[in-house]
């Protein structure tokens, strides 16, 4: 899936680095608040070590603002909830639909562009 969403967004002239899982991707953030920040995360719910909402909830109360888009199999509305009130942008089920995806990304990038 990893490998698929970031041949996805090369297509579409998307920047992407990709993580094996949520601890090395807070390895790889710089210590102090900068703009090399990502302008985008897309997790997946179900992640090794750490699961989407987790990370999402440690940024969070680390004072890291990264607009985010969460995907997953499971459709539960409780779920849906406890994400988008952790502050997920968007909630996308799988099978993952390449526009919808994009129109995700599209809405963050334009709210960025306003800010």
């Amino acid at each position: 899936m990893l490998k698929a969403l970031s041949r996805l967004l090369r297509t579409r002239a998307i920047d992407t680095r990709t993580y094996e899982s949520a601890r090395d991707f807070l390895n790889a953030l710089p210590e102090e608040p900068t703009g090399s920040w990502p302008e985008c995360l897309i997790l997946d719910l179900q992640m090794p070590e750490m699961n989407g909402l987790e990370l999402q909830r440690h940024l969070n109360r680390s004072g890291i603002q990264i607009p985010t888009i969460v995907i997953t199999a499971h459709s539960e509305d409780d779920m849906r909830e406890l994400c988008m009130t952790a502050g997920a942008d968007a909630y996308l089920l799988k099978p993952l639909e390449d526009l919808s995806l994009i129109a995700a990304i599209n809405d963050i990038r334009s709210r960025g562009a306003r800010s």
